[in-house]
């Protein structure tokens, strides 16, 4: 069964489990949990379906890459029922790498931001993919260049993806801790869609969390997850939810006036901004109003002497007289 197919007999299989979660929320509902909204899952699916045409696409020409490269190296891997778990265990650790990098540099987090800018959290958000997926497919070259067949990379991204779709609930608590440290569960993706500080940047495993173990990226679920953006881009139009992030690079680039803090605002991280100076336009201080030189203090009475220091004013003359000299 190659990559397509599985995906296209999943598809239904999805779409129930979303009906069978709205049920469950209406029958059973839960405060605290961030539920359904009608025009958010309509968005995500919405966004899920334009995602899923431009796929096949991108999946053309990685999988044209990975047959060049393939082609190319002298080594090959057979695909066996021994070999086959040592992929998906390669696969996984670029996954891992993929998942970190589309968050830590803005160009590619651009692409990313689509799957976190929902602020509910249920099996819908798993849908809501982005239209520029082809960056994800870069990480992956390594496994051509090792040997492993195109086929077999594609059928491990797709068995990747379908295992993350149970991940994204609220109706399913923390397992077990030594369950929660080596397997990707519910409680450890409600933390990575969080938005709250010390839920930053967190658990980046697709399958497995060994990896988020051995690079210092796991966190546990501790407190009550807030999903959605640092800043959330508050709309549900599709166009806008998968665009937003590449708009505001192009307005950051266009709006820079060196090339290196051009460079950061692609490569960077996202958020960076190049701190104000006063050669940046817009940034630095408001320059005081020009209100005209100032008055020449009358100099000190000559007659006698008035002290200066205290305050004291001069007696010659009386106290009126003195504010029209």
């Amino acid at each position: 069964m190659d990559n397509a197919s599985l995906l296209a007999l999943s598809a239904p299989l999805f779409v129930l489990l979303v009906v069978i979660e709205m049920i469950y929320y209406r029958l059973h509902p839960d405060e605290n949990a961030s539920g359904y909204g009608v025009r958010d899952t309509a968005a995500s699916f919405a966004v899920g379906a334009g995602a899923a045409v431009v796929d096949i696409l991108y999946k053309t020409i990685a999988v044209a890459v990975f047959v060049v490269l393939y082609e190319l190296t002298p080594l090959r891997v057979e695909v066996t029922w021994v070999t086959f778990p040592l992929i998906l265990l390669a696969q996984d650790f670029c996954y891992y790498w993929m998942h970190r990098e589309h968050h830590m540099v803005r160009v590619l987090w651009a692409s990313h931001v689509v799957h976190h800018s929902s602020r509910k959290y249920n099996f819908s958000t798993s849908v809501r993919q982005p239209w520029t997926g082809l960056t994800s497919q870069i990480f992956y070259i390594p496994l051509a260049l090792a040997g492993v067949p195109p086929w077999a990379i594609l059928l491990c991204g797709a068995i990747n993806m379908l295992t993350q779709f149970w991940l994204h609930t609220d109706r399913i608590g923390k397992l077990p801790g030594y369950i929660q440290r080596v397997i990707n569960t519910p409680s450890s993706h409600r933390v990575h869609h969080a938005s709250q500080g010390g839920y930053l940047d967190r658990n980046f495993g697709g399958i497995l969390m060994i990896w988020d173990q051995m690079f210092g990226t796991w966190a546990e679920e501790r407190e009550r997850p807030t999903y959605g953006l640092t800043k959330n881009i508050d709309t549900f139009n599709p166009l806008r939810i998968v665009s937003h992030e590449y708009v505001a690079i192009g307005r950051d680039v266009a709006r820079a006036t060196r090339w290196q803090d051009r460079v950061r605002h692609l490569l960077g991280r996202p958020g960076w901004q190049p701190e104000p100076t006063a050669l940046t336009p817009g940034t630095g201080p408001e320059p005081a109003p020009d209100l005209g030189p100032e008055p020449e203090a009358p100099g000190p009475c000559r007659r006698c002497r008035p002290d200066l220091a205290t305050g004291s004013r001069c007696t010659c003359e009386p106290a009126g007289a003195q504010s029209g000299r």
